[in-house]
């Protein structure tokens, strides 16, 4: 409940923004509220904004009422810069726009574009932006540059602040300034006088202190985010050139960025990586601080060094796609991943040679080895973008995990990291490793921590004040190199720079801010305790999900993550109310708590399992929400499900005879008047009649007693249930069934085709899984499994299903040594090289369903759409279509959700595939294309050998 001013605002901004919007409740506030740092602070209201005149109003009135306002984009943000007690401001995820320079040297981004995002668009030109976090998957452009973030490639050379061109912001007052455009800047100049003068005259102070001026130059040489950035007092003499560099790693203190333009950097495509194992950490230290020597004079061409020790790779040493021989290293053993990249594949075996030959002097504890396979490279990649969140995934459950981020002057990058492991020791921190991105001598630690006990808070804090003495003080390096200043370091700040720059901080803060309304206790912060202040707890909720750390880098292949919760969030929601039930008095608020859970945690949930692909440790949220939905399954329901499970037949005959009379009833009445009277019943239901759509399929029945010569080239087809049931709809310009194109393609290709006896009865079990009916699943699925075991004689022939779902069901449900394929490997290892292929020369678009994407096809996928046609549209921003079985009926909005991006994406393809109908009828509904099987492309490009 709201009071006090923040009732009073609330009544006078929903007069300004839509009231939907606005979140006061406590499992929005709660679930918006979390980033994904250590600390804990749950606002008054969440505002999702989509553009910058709802930013203006918030923070009129807020400014107003000296009410304070914090900025978050993502929350991937590590150092609790991202979350407030107050009025949280989240960039909506449609807030998306973005254009490209003609010549390509510049791009402009919206604030909500993740770093992937913004790389996609610029590929085809070979360009991208020069940041590149290991979070750039999940990172919007907001956050990236509010905290100029770097990460594995750019270094100093290619951060936000170097190539930063001009940006959109709007100030504290409401006042918006385009740096890019001269007609916004002199009206600034007309009404911010002073301020500019006032930023005029801070530059030349520091211009004129010489001492000062020589500690900046030398800091920022380093990965430098402590504080504010100075630099630009140093680097720049125009006013605003001044101004919009403070701006960047200002972490939404100083204005709200609405808009980045950035010059964008070369993408090479011929790349190596190599994994270099030294004996100890110290050689592998020595060995940086010599290839960036050679860097800096021209002698080598590398672009990354990121340093691993022994703790980071035994966190990862029992990856199967991990070297086996990393279990045999010593404890000593430290690894550098070693990339460099070139216009050419010539110039890069060049390039290779050059490092080689510079590690010759360098004890290895493996001889070196560089690789240009995509495929290898990008997992020696992908495991060290998981080491953080893989330690997370280890700790013990209730403790959290801490990440630091340090840089050391490169030529003590050595004599430094010794030490620091010796703190390790000091405090009995014994299970912390470091990585990081040594060519830059920026390091990260991370390491578990219980903040149950004050004991246990005491020793944090004992080993913080030992690590910021030796970093910022004995070595004079960075506090925090790219991850910023945030709640974590705000109280180190004035340590490492000094009274007279942190003076200079306190006067850009004020000038900037005034009222001190923007995120405050973010970067300035007298209070010395900060650091340990508000700290987040981790209680247990479920084995499931008790690994997950809420990194947030499975937000954004969430189909639901701009209608209700993401799975961060959900995994958030659990752990609060398990909390609650454990507190005897708080029982009633963990039952409020449930029921405010229902529709956004469970009811919206895909549970397309996609979460688990993007997280780093495999945390499957969607088996959660099947966890819970089994949980919910009354008695009345688990009667209905047997019924059902003991009548299969009878239920796809019932499910036929209702969608044949709802496709005659459509062509009695027409689309118009079918579409306003089924709304207007599901209206007067509350929902509960499922939606309908000229997308809708027909009811069919199939024929399996086909004609066909006996052949040595046998496969067992099974037609999954859904299309067996499920026909072409009105609305397509197919003329066959999938059935029938499926045995007219494995006919042309030579096969006798086998049906598994009672095929009426049989399923995969999904439908009853999916909705928490696990004992009916099984049966299901067992029943399924002793039919194709007969058809396929134990196994002898290849089995195809037509569905990629239900193929994947059966893959995880079946205890048999079976032969299954879906379309996408099947037609590749079974049907191309039987037939001949002719591309059309139309364009198609593709969609590859969640459960494609987790059997790893979605490249097969795209190879395969190659073969078939010279134009393929992969829409980069659709994982999921949100059908979700068929959850796109009843939820219909979770699936329009999904696909909010696919029109635009599609708009130039002729014809739509996948392999799934469910997704097909959603996909088809909003791209104004009429999805089909890849099946259908394949048999109308093929002919016999």
């Amino acid at each position: 409940m709201l009071a006090g001013k923040y009732q009073d605002f609330y009544n006078q901004i929903i007069n300004k923004i839509p009231q939907e919007i606005i979140y006061t409740d406590d499992l929005h506030t709660l679930a918006y509220g979390t980033d994904a740092s250590f600390y804990r602070l749950i606002p008054k209201l969440v505002i999702k904004v989509e553009n910058s005149k709802q930013v203006k109003d918030i923070l009129q009135l807020a400014c107003n009422m000296k009410l304070s306002v914090t900025f978050r984009a993502a929350g991937t943000s590590l150092s609790g810069q991202a979350i407030s007690d107050s009025i949280l401001v989240i960039t909506s995820r449609n807030w998306t726009d973005f254009k490209i320079a003609e010549d390509k040297s510049h791009v402009s981004l919206s604030p909500s574009l993740t770093g992937a995002q913004a790389n996609n668009i610029l590929a085809p030109f070979s360009k991208k932006i020069g940041p590149d976090p290991a979070s750039i998957n999940s990172a919007m452009i907001g956050g990236i540059a509010a905290n100029n973030a770097s990460g594995m490639c750019c270094g100093v050379a290619q951060n936000s602040y170097k190539t930063l061109k001009s940006m959109k912001l709007v100030f504290s007052d409401g006042t918006q300034l385009d740096t890019g455009n001269e007609d916004s800047k002199a009206e600034f100049a007309k009404t911010h006088k002073e301020f500019l003068q006032s930023l005029k005259m801070y530059a030349k102070n520091i211009k004129d202190d010489e001492e000062l001026s020589a500690k900046i130059r030398k800091k920022f040489k380093m990965k430098n985010t402590t504080g504010y950035s100075l630099n630009a007092l140093v680097d720049f003499e125009d006013e605003f050139e001044i101004l919009q560099h403070l701006i960047i790693g200002s972490e939404g203190t100083l204005a709200f960025i609405k808009e980045v333009t950035y010059y964008t950097v070369e993408d090479y495509k011929d790349k190596a990586s190599a994994l270099v194992y030294f004996k100890d950490v110290n050689e592998a230290c020595k060995a940086v601080t010599k290839l960036k020597l050679e860097k800096q004079k021209n002698i080598i061409s590398v672009d990354a060094v990121e340093l691993m020790d022994r703790a980071g790779l035994a966190s990862i040493e029992d990856d199967p796609k991990m070297p086996s021989y990393i279990k045999e290293f010593d404890e000593n053993v430290t690894a550098l991943l070693i990339e460099t990249r070139a216009k050419s594949d010539k110039e890069l075996d060049t390039q290779i040679k050059q490092i080689e030959d510079s590690l010759k002097e360098f004890s290895l504890a493996k001889e070196l080895y560089f690789t240009k396979d995509v495929e290898e490279y990008t997992q020696y990649w992908k495991i060290r973008k998981g080491l953080f969140p893989a330690v997370g995934a280890v700790r013990k459950i209730g403790t959290t995990v801490i990440i630091e981020d340090i840089a050391f002057p490169i030529e003590y990058l050595a004599e430094g990291t010794l030490k620091l492991q010796g703190l390790f020791k000091q405090h009995k921190y014994n299970e912390a490793l470091i990585f990081g991105h040594a060519l830059e001598g920026n390091l990260h630690f991370v390491f578990t921590q219980d903040f149950s006990t004050q004991e246990e808070i005491q020793r944090y804090d004992d080993f913080m004040y030992d690590v910021t003495q030796l970093v910022a003080v004995q070595y004079q390096g960075s506090l925090k190199a790219e991850h910023g200043t945030g709640r974590n370091m705000a109280a180190f700040v004035e340590l490492e720079w000094g009274n007279t720059a942190y003076e200079m901080m306190k006067k850009i803060k004020s000038l900037f801010d005034p009222n001190n309304i923007l995120n405050p206790g973010v970067i300035i912060n007298d209070d010395k305790k900060a650091h340990i202040k508000n700290l987040k707890p981790l209680p247990k909720t479920n084995d499931l999900v008790d690994k997950c750390i809420e990194c947030g880098f499975c937000e954004p292949v969430c189909p639901s993550n701009v209608l209700t919760l993401t799975p961060r969030q959900r995994i958030v929601i659990n752990r609060e109310i398990s909390r609650l039930e454990d507190e005897e008095h708080n029982l009633k608020k963990a039952k409020e708590l449930k029921q405010l859970y229902q529709y956004d945690g469970i009811e919206t949930c895909a549970t397309c399992s996609l979460c688990s692909t993007a997280c780093p440790v495999g945390i499957d949220t969607g088996s959660l929400t099947k966890y819970l939905r089994h949980e919910q399954v009354s008695s009345t329901q688990n009667k209905v499900a047997n019924v059902i499970t003991n009548n299969f037949s009878a239920t796809l005959t019932g499910m036929k005879f209702g969608l044949k009379a709802a496709n005659l009833t459509h062509t009695i009445l027409g689309t118009s008047l079918m579409s306003g009277l089924t709304s207007g019943l599901r209206k007067i239901s509350s929902d509960k009649i499922p939606r309908w759509s000229e997308h809708l399929p027909k009811g069919i029945s199939i024929n399996t007693r086909i004609e066909q010569k006996a052949n040595s080239l046998k496969v067992v087809y099974f037609p999954s249930c859904i299309n067996r049931t499920m026909g072409l709809s009105s609305a397509s310009k197919e003329e066959k069934e999938l059935f029938d194109t499926t045995v007219e393609l494995l006919q042309k290709a030579g096969f006798e085709i086998i049906f598994p006896k009672q095929i009426d009865n049989l399923c995969c079990g999904m439908p009853f899984s999916s909705k928490g009916f696990t004992k009916q699943a099984k049966i299901k699925s067992d029943e399924l499994e002793t039919a194709l075991n007969e058809a396929s004689n134990n196994g002898q022939y290849p089995i195809l299903c037509d569905t990629s779902p239900c193929t994947k069901k059966m893959m995880e449900s079946f205890n048999s040594n079976l032969d299954l394929y879906e379309p996408i490997e099947f037609a590749l290892e079974h049907l191309v090289d039987k037939l001949e292929l002719e591309k059309i020369d139309e364009a198609i678009t593709i969609h590859t369903t969640c459960s494609s994407r987790k059997m790893g096809l979605h490249e097969k996928f795209i190879k395969l759409a190659n073969m078939c046609s010279s134009k393929v549209i992969v829409p980069s921003d659709v994982t999921c279509c949100g059908f979700a079985g068929d959850r796109g009926f009843s939820y219909p909005e979770l699936n329009q959700s999904a696909l909010r991006n696919l029109p635009k994406s599609v708009k130039d393809a002729k014809y739509a595939f996948s392999t799934s109908k469910t997704c097909e009828i959603g996909l088809s509904e909003y791209s104004g294309i009429d999805y089909n099987s890849i099946f259908y492309l394949i048999n109308k490009c093929s002919k016999a050998k």
